[in-house]
């Protein structure tokens, strides 16, 4: 699939330990190829690229947040980790609303000239205005995409710097499927999921999208804090704050490209307790 659509689902979070926890809540996201974007824009009335609407994407609130061209900073991941897509990118991600969004965890699909998918960036941004990348090669071969890595950066206050990151997905179609799994000494201790039925990016689809949905990147920002008080509630200890990493949208640290066991079968022990 190429050029733009919208995926209308649900994001769902359990915590597993210390103490159960979960919830979910319905979202739509904005899935686009880059090069697409300012077309995009110019054709629907109600979203625009770069520009003040009721939904709109801005280059600025993603990559390194200069507002530069997103299409180099994923070229830049990319080498990084010895890593290239001279192809198609195309991104997951909620746009902003009325002006407000915030991304907990923008996706980006990178292909090679013959489309083939040979990498994801996860983006992840936490409620201290940080950021942090995870770069991973696309290893594949049942239509599934399966990646591991260390955690790197602090994003819960209730989970310390610590263990691992699992991840399936599938390469978005009809439907969207993402599975994140996180845990250490190889017990899962949080497992967030966000799934979708594609639509079509339409003025009409968006505004119907805005009466289905109000407000929903205020919510997401503010479910996280609710949730955040309710683990407090319940007893959960707060981990203390560690110093972001050097480069707030670098690499991380550790690739691995190793396929994890089979979901009823999941285990991140292969990554211990390394603080990545």
């Amino acid at each position: 699939m190429t050029g733009a659509c919208l995926y209308v689902g649900r994001v769902a979070h359990s915590r597993l330990a210390p103490k159960r926890h979960s919830f979910g809540y319905r979202v739509f996201s904005l899935y686009a190829d880059l090069d697409a974007l300012p077309a995009l824009g110019r054709r629907l009335r109600l979203f625009s690229h770069n520009r003040p609407n009721m939904v709109s994407f801005w280059d600025r609130d993603h990559g390194d947040g200069s507002g530069a061209p997103l299409r180099d900073w994923v070229a830049g991941r990319l080498a990084d980790a010895g890593l290239a897509a001279d192809g198609r990118v195309s991104l997951l991600c909620f746009p902003r609303l009325f002006g407000y969004t915030f991304n907990p965890l923008a996706v980006y699909y990178c292909r090679d000239r013959h489309d083939a998918l040979t990498a994801v960036v996860y983006q992840v941004t936490n409620t201290f205005g940080e950021r942090h990348s995870y770069v991973l090669p696309v290893d594949g071969e049942d239509g599934a995409i399966r990646q591991a890595c260390d955690k790197a950066f602090y994003v819960s206050p209730f989970f310390e710097v610590a263990g691992g990151y699992a991840f399936r997905l599938n390469d978005p179609a009809d439907r969207l499927s993402m599975v994140i799994r996180y845990g250490q000494d190889g017990r899962d201790l949080f497992v967030a999921s966000h799934t979708g039925a594609r639509v079509p990016v339409t003025d009409r689809r968006l505004a119907g999208l805005m009466v289905s949905h109000p407000l929903m990147t205020l919510k997401v920002i503010g479910g996280i804090h609710w949730q955040a008080f309710r683990l407090w509630r319940k007893g959960v200890p707060l981990v203390k704050k560690p110093p972001p990493p050097v480069a707030p949208s670098a690499v991380s640290s550790k690739l691995m490209s190793q396929r994890p066991p089979r979901a009823a079968q999941f285990s991140l022990s292969p990554w211990g307790r390394g603080s990545g």
